[in-house]
C-alpha cells in the first residue's frame, strides 16, 4: 500500500452543507432588486435581453429566479455602464465577450475605453455648464447684495 490517499468521496451530509453554503449566497430576484435599485421587471428585462455574464440566472427548484454573488457585482457594473451613457447593444456585446471567455480581452477594453472617453467629453460639457450657471449665480448674489436685482434681465427685455 502507498502513503498517499486517494480523493474521498463526499459523504451526503458535505454535499448538502455544500448546496446549502451556495444557495445561501444565493438571492431572489426581490433581494437583487433592493440591492441594486433596479425593479424586477428591469432584472427581468436585462436577463431577457442577453446583459448578464450568466447565459442563464440560476433557478430554485420552485422555478423561482436565484441571483450569485457574481450576477449581483455585474449587475452595478451595468447600472454604472448605463448611467454613463452606454448603449445596451454595447453592455450586451461586453456580457457577450465576457461569456465567451479569455481571448477577447482587447475587444472588450476598447468597448470600455470607448465609453470612457465619452464619459470624459460628458464631465467636459458638464463642468463648462457648471462655469456658466456658477457666474450667473455669482452675477445674481451681487445684484441682491447691492440692491440692484430690478436691473437683472425681465421678460421684456
Amino acid at each position: 500500500m502507498h502513503g498517499t490517499v486517494g480523493p474521498r468521496a463526499r459523504s451526503r451530509s458535505s454535499a448538502t452543507f455544500e448546496l446549502v453554503a451556495v444557495l445561501a449566497e444565493q438571492l431572489g430576484i426581490g433581494d437583487v432588486a433592493r440591492e441594486t435599485g433596479l425593479s424586477v421587471h428591469a432584472l427581468r428585462f436585462y436577463e431577457r435581453e442577453g446583459l448578464l455574464v450568466t447565459q442563464h440566472v440560476a433557478r430554485a427548484s420552485g422555478g423561482h429566479r436565484r441571483y450569485s454573488p457574481q450576477d449581483v457585482h455585474w449587475l452595478r457594473i451595468c447600472i454604472k455602464l448605463r448611467r454613463s451613457g452606454m448603449p445596451l447593444a454595447k453592455i450586451r456585446r461586453l456580457a457577450e465577450l465576457v461569456r465567451e471567455g479569455p481571448g477577447n480581452e482587447p475587444e472588450r477594453l476598447e468597448l470600455l475605453r470607448e465609453q470612457q472617453r465619452h464619459v470624459e467629453e460628458q464631465l467636459a460639457d458638464l463642468a463648462e455648464c457648471l462655469r456658466v450657471i456658477t457666474r450667473k449665480v455669482g452675477v445674481y448674489e451681487q445684484h441682491l447684495a447691492d440692491g440692484t436685482a430690478d436691473r437683472l434681465w425681465t421678460a421684456e427685455g
